[in-house]
């Protein structure tokens, strides 16, 4: 074999193996709420009588533990 067709058989592999490293792009989207909005959201839940005192209290008590 020739230096130039050995030359372009390197090239190709080189080439096939760059283009094989790509792989899909991934976006997370995260949503951050505060402290404060959880518990104006569970307050807002509960008056609307979506949740017992008892659930209220356990979600509350959640939120300010940080779980």
């Amino acid at each position: 074999m020739n230096s130039a067709l050995k030359t372009l058989i390197a090239l190709t592999l080189v080439a096939m193996t760059v283009s094989a490293c790509g792989g899909s792009k991934t976006t997370n989207n995260v949503q951050a709420t505060t402290v404060g909005e959880e518990l104006a959201s569970l307050d807002a839940a509960y008056r609307q009588g979506l949740l017992t005192e008892k659930e209220y209290e356990q979600q509350r008590r959640k939120i300010l533990k940080g779980s």
